[in-house]
């Protein structure tokens, strides 16, 4: 809602708070930033889509009230999502870990709960509970809001001057009858409805400026709704210019039933048990000031719905002029697009490719590099606050001053022949292929279902199903078939709606939708 302070309106910068906000990131010292950062430490790792996935089944058993829960219940949640949602992955055996890593950038807390165990053999394993921290869960939406945002939900409203102006009637009514909780709800009306109305507005017109700035790659997107976003603003500003003078007089007659009584009942009606009487006062004096702010202007400066209107109106303005110069470029045949292409079309028809750079070169304003760097042999002698022109020069090789390349390490020198090296090699290699051959025979007579595997079986079952699955087809966005080959042994994967398990000395491998089917090229056994 932006902020009012000794009666100056401080222009709103985003949603609501954005200024209270800001102020008190500003109060943070280094430390308290970096520890904060770790809280979006799962967005940079290779897997973050595991991790988000993993969020996500947290947050659904939040939902219902399920605050604290174990790797079990996160899993069967995951399964949940994976019947409504198709890119759901399944994490696996290493669903503990990731929630370890997220524990240990403090997204979530991790417990000890040992009523849990059902045997002594679980209660002498790690009986660990996970449940989002304060600070976690608001990364995890801060995430979500990111992901979920979309262009085409940017837009003024309009339609909420009237439930503004209703409530400040109802606002000074209640003040004057002492209804402590009708102005205590009033209030905290006005402020989600001016925090909605900020937000909005903020959003539209930085969508606003991206739309107005990218219309040289798109301009026929910029036309084909260009008359429903004038349409639009031009709505908004009159509904603002109607009911403006009306806000005015409705703020002032709430100020005419005594401003500090409307405060203390407020602050007694509100229900933070964190906050101390005199807070909640505070609290709700600067939320007045705040909506005083935006609908009566001050003596040295007008007021935010003021701001917001002149804004709007730029923005008008701003649209009606990108339109005329995309009308007039059409109509002259010139513009970005005409004008890259005859770059093109000169570079194609140069006579050499030294031509074709120089070219490219001026038409960019691109020039070769004139400087050489380094690194020094002792970096931690060399402050990182050092200017180039401070810090101690070094040697750079004669090719690299000459050409610009580096210097290569060369001539490669002579490969020694170990005979008796190689033959033991050699030998290590055709035992081990002789094993994986066996295995691979086992494997195939033995099947893959219905017993443990070796380890050697493993091993070739798992390079069959690397195989199969990097040879799989995909259809209609599903996966239909896949098959790999190993030696005289080849594995199909078959769809299967119950899905299939294979027990290794490693634990259970689960292969949800698939079967194995394992074939050798002389006849089939199935698996």
């Amino acid at each position: 809602m932006g902020d009012a302070t000794n009666g100056r309106w401080t222009r709103p910068t985003g949603p609501v708070g954005r200024t209270e906000r800001a102020r008190r990131a500003l109060d943070l010292d280094a430390l308290a930033v970096g520890d904060r950062f770790r809280l979006f430490n799962f967005t940079q790792r290779d897997d973050y889509v595991v991790y988000l996935w993993a969020l996500r089944a947290m947050d659904r058993l939040r939902a219902v009230h399920r605050v604290r829960v174990d790797t079990d219940d996160v899993a069967a949640a995951l399964a949940e999502l994976a019947l409504l949602h198709d890119d759901v992955p399944d994490p696996g055996a290493s669903l503990r870990d990731r929630l370890d890593s997220l524990a240990a950038d403090r997204i979530i807390h991790r417990l000890e709960d040992a009523s849990r165990a059902g045997s002594l053999a679980r209660y002498r394993n790690r009986q660990s509970v996970y449940q989002f921290s304060e600070l976690g869960y608001r990364a995890f939406l801060a995430v979500e809001d990111v992901l979920a945002a979309r262009v085409q939900d940017a837009n003024l409203s309009r339609l909420v001057f009237s439930d503004i102006l209703d409530d400040l009637r109802s606002l000074a009514s209640a003040n004057r009858a002492g209804d402590e909780e009708q102005v205590y709800r009033r209030l905290s009306r006005l402020d989600q409805v001016m925090e909605d109305m900020v937000r909005r507005s903020a959003h539209f017109h930085v969508t606003l400026g991206e739309i107005v700035t990218s219309t040289e790659a798109s301009p026929e997107l910029f036309l084909r709704y260009k008359n429903a976003l004038l349409t639009h603003m031009s709505d908004f500003m009159a509904e603002l210019d109607r009911y403006l003078p009306r806000l005015d007089r409705a703020v002032r007659d709430v100020e005419a039933t005594g401003v500090a009584t409307l405060l203390t009942r407020a602050a007694t009606a509100d229900d933070r048990p964190f906050l101390g009487g005199a807070e909640r006062v505070e609290d709700w004096r600067r939320r007045w000031r705040t909506l005083r702010a935006w609908f009566t202007a001050a003596p040295d400066a007008e007021s935010g719905a003021a701001d917001l209107r002149r804004a709007t109106r730029s923005a008008v303005s701003g649209v009606i002029a990108l339109l005329r110069q995309l009308t007039e470029a059409r109509r002259g045949g010139v513009n970005r697009v005409s004008e890259l292409r005859h770059l093109a079309e000169w570079t194609f028809n140069t006579p050499d490719e030294a031509a074709a750079h120089a070219l490219m070169a001026a038409a960019f304003n691109v020039g070769s590099a004139r400087h050489l760097g380094g690194a020094h042999d002792d970096a931690e002698q060399i402050s990182s606050r050092a200017t180039w022109w401070e810090a101690p020069g070094i040697e750079v090789a004669l090719t690299q001053f000459r050409t610009g390349r580096q210097a290569g390490p060369g001539l490669p020198q002579p490969v020694r022949a170990d005979t008796r090296m190689r033959a033991d090699l050699r030998r290590r290699q055709v035992a081990a292929r002789a094993a994986e051959r066996a295995a691979a025979d086992s494997l195939a007579n033995g099947g893959a279902h219905d017993r443990v595997l070796d380890e050697a079986e493993t091993r070739v079952l798992l390079a069959l199903l690397t195989r199969a699955l990097e040879a799989r087809t995909v259809v209609s966005g599903r996966l239909r078939s896949g098959a790999g080959t190993e030696g005289t042994v080849v594995m199909r994967l078959v769809p299967d709606p119950k899905g299939s398990a294979v027990r290794t000395p490693h634990g259970v491998l689960h292969l949800p939708g698939f079967s194995l089917r394992l074939v050798t090229r002389a006849g089939g056994v199935d698996a």
